[in-house]
């Protein structure tokens, strides 16, 4: 009933085993993949038929993970998996981007990668495997596919690279970075590091692709023993067409492509465009369909852009191969909110602003590998204006979350200790202009919105991308690409860093891969673009602000014993409400006993503290507490300190003067502050007024006491008197 394949071998340490035949057997390719003892589902198909009229190639690559692969039910009100969570679309972004240029030219029929999580083991991560079988699928579905690849995960701890390291692994390593690629080239790169070296940075990469090389091989081997036969793909030449749109337009279109400015010429490649249409895209004799003269009119821009750079050095708009754009960066642009800037590069442009927040402002993360806080946030939008479009604003798409999660990672290495700064960090990057690297922008006005918002980050981070025209042996690495250049060219190669070394490294490829050698040059022209543009950036803002705004919440951090965490909290959280609502400040307690105060106004934060402590502090001999009138007696007044005790102020330690009556100084309910003088072995307490100022709360010089006052009883016979009239009574 079953024809099953199985492939295994040991790798990095774990089993890796590739089995096909058993599960979905309707699918063009269905491979399931198992490393250690997480397993993924990965399946292949394509439509057999083309959509008429299709100029493009349709792939969906679909990755998900589902809650019961690690004995989970979804959380929230709807107990079943919902849209795709941040982390499923930016693992079908990694499948998506190395498979991708393998499809050869020509191959439009719609195509889907679908990769399920079944199993976790809570020490690997699915995405590895997902890639390999993904890769593996496509290998003997018979779809055309110019593969395979393989891909693996690099950890750098301690001067050595770590392959595929586990969770635990991952805590304390300096680099996370996942590479793929084929035999003899790079495809992909995804990295985040703590301001490694290019050179650390190359190696992992090139370790990666060493180390995945027998993966490629069983992948080959499963495929030999049980590969469908290769589709069939009909190769047109189109020659003679292009041939006779060069003839026609090819003048006009360099001419286009002279002018530097971008909406200039786009009106004018569009105007060509409109000719070529008119010309070849038509009914009558010699005629063709609309997509067969566009493809062909693409290919003759590529020729011409490309070539003019490999030719004579220059880009589109007159820069040489290594400049980067004018820069621009100012900050503290908006008022009212905490921090912000605009980082502008050419015609490009980002508008970032930070918020800063609490504990309670942290983000909730219910995943595969158990609930976790983030307390760092980073979101960015791409409106249609930005590019001089009208278009539908729809909720984030894969691109916006894939940007928004680079320029994420290339900011995060810097952030400061949360135990030095206990803030919830939200960046916001709206683009208001593009063209070309709008993450890259993204992360240089995210570290300049920070620092103006009074985040103390290590080091400032900008970023830059590389781009690569490669035709035969000849190539050019380009420094801070255009659009035209990115969509025309054969590589997107975003770097990102401080002035000590890398923080993100992000790379595609639209060819079949890239050398050692093209990596290295890329690298070394980044750190000197990256370097540049820090020095732009320290025009704008050098370095943090040392005072926040006035908007920004106050946060105190205090710690409580464990066992007084209850008294704070209150029964069914009584006393942390009332707290929270007398003051209006914002109060998080952990496990741990921490507590961290939060208000903009600095006295509501201080009487939370001053509450709190007391109801987890005992009074000390010789400190000073603020507290409150709760009776008043001729000989005193008891006034209620840290919340929980009351002491006695007799009626000579008011003020350094006599006083006739308690209530000339003090009546119930006033709040002042006093020195405790003495705790007797029963406990009770004796306060002070009169060597405390009232304002400032600080100590006074000690002062002779007031002349007895007639009647006044003396302190401990006072004491004695309410008991001598309770029994009175």
């Amino acid at each position: 009933m079953f024809n099953i394949t199985r492939k295994e071998m040991e790798w990095g340490g774990r089993p890796l085993i590739l089995e096909t035949g058993r599960i979905a057997r309707q699918a063009d390719g269905a491979v399931m993949v198992t490393y250690g003892e997480t397993t993924v589902l990965c399946t292949a198909h394509a439509a057999r038929s083309v959509k008429p009229g299709q100029d493009f190639f349709p792939l969906t690559v679909n990755y998900q993970e589902k809650y019961y692969a690690a004995g989970k039910i979804p959380g929230g009100f709807f107990k079943r998996e919902g849209r795709p969570t941040e982390k499923d679309t930016l693992t079908s972004r990694l499948i998506d981007r190395p498979i991708r240029p393998l499809f050869p030219a020509g191959f439009v029929n719609e195509t889907q990668v679908i990769c399920t999580v079944l199993a976790h083991d809570q020490e690997n991560d699915p995405d590895i495997a997902a890639m390999i079988g993904a890769s593996a699928a496509l290998t003997i579905s018979g779809i055309p596919f110019l593969g395979p690849i393989g891909g693996a995960r690099v950890g750098f701890k301690d001067g050595d690279y770590i392959l595929n390291p586990t969770y635990a692994e991952m805590a304390d390593t300096e680099l996370d970075l996942v590479v793929a690629g084929t035999h003899d080239a790079v495809m992909m790169v995804e990295s985040e590091a703590k301001e490694l070296s290019e050179e650390v940075m190359l190696g992992s990469v090139m370790f990666g692709q060493r180390s995945f090389q027998p993966v490629i091989d069983l992948i080959i081997s499963l495929a030999e023993a049980c590969a469908k036969e290769p589709w069939e793909l009909d190769v047109v030449d189109h020659s003679s067409l292009y041939g006779q749109i060069k003839a026609a337009l090819e003048s006009e279109l360099r001419e286009a492509y002279a002018e530097p400015q971008k909406t200039a010429r786009h009106e004018k490649v569009d105007a060509v465009k409109a000719k070529a249409l008119e010309q070849f895209a038509h009914d009558g004799d010699g005629g063709h369909e609309e997509p067969l003269v566009m493809g062909q009119f693409k290919k003759l821009e590529k020729d011409i852009v490309r070539n003019a750079i490999l030719d004579t050095g220059n880009r589109i708009d007159g820069r040489d191969t290594k400049t980067v754009r004018p820069i621009l960066a100012e900050c503290g642009l908006l008022p009212r909110v905490h921090g912000s800037s605009v980082f502008t590069r050419g015609e490009t442009q980002a508008m970032v602003i930070a918020t800063l927040g609490t504990g309670q402002d942290e983000q909730i993360i219910d995943s595969l590998e158990g609930d976790h806080r983030e307390h760092f946030m980073l979101h960015y939008n791409f409106p249609p204006y930005s590019v001089g479009e009208v278009g539908f604003l729809r909720s984030p798409g894969r691109r916006e979350i894939g940007h928004g999660k680079l320029a994420w990672r290339a900011l995060r290495a810097t952030l400061p200790e949360r135990e030095a700064f206990p803030y919830t960090i939200r960046l916001v990057s709206e683009i208001t202009e593009s063209n070309g690297s709008s993450s890259m922008a993204t992360v240089c006005g995210g570290s300049l919105a920070m620092m103006d918002a009074g985040v103390p980050l290590k080091r400032p981070v900008a970023g830059i991308a590389m781009g690569l025209i490669k035709e035969d042996e000849r190539f050019a690495v380009l420094s801070d690409i255009l659009g035209d250049e990115d969509h025309l060219g054969d590589m997107d190669f975003k770097v990102a860093g401080t002035e000590q070394g890398v923080t993100s490294l992000q790379m595609d490829i639209k060819i079949a891969g890239i050398t050692e050698e093209i990596m290295k040059i890329a690298l070394a022209q980044a750190q000197e673009g990256r370097l540049h543009i820090l020095g732009e950036m320290a025009k704008g803002l050098g370095g943090h602000r040392e005072e926040m705004r006035d908007t920004v919440p106050r946060i105190s951090v205090i710690n409580i014993p464990q066992d007084k965490i209850g008294a704070v909290i209150g029964p069914g959280g009584k006393m942390i409400r009332e707290i929270t609502e007398t003051t209006g400040a914002k109060i998080d307690i952990a496990d741990d006993g921490t507590v961290k105060i939060a208000s903009s106004d600095a006295h509501a934060s201080q009487q939370a503290v001053d509450w709190i402590r007391g109801l987890t502090s005992s009074p000390e001999v010789g400190q000073i507490y603020t507290g409150k009138v709760v009776r008043v007696v001729d000989f005193g007044a008891f006034v209620n300190i840290l919340g929980q005790t009351d002491g006695l102020c007799h009626i000579s330690e008011l003020k350094n003067e006599r006083v006739a009556k308690v209530t000339d100084v003090v009546n119930e309910g006033d709040q002042v502050k006093v020195k405790v003088l003495a705790i007797d072995d029963r406990g009770k307490i004796k306060l002070s007024m009169r060597v405390v100022d009232q304002e400032t709360g600080e100590e006074l010089e000690a002062q002779p006491r007031p002349p007895r006052q007639e009647g006044d009883g003396g302190g401990d016979r006072g004491d004695r008197g309410p008991r001598r009239q309770r029994r009175a009574g």
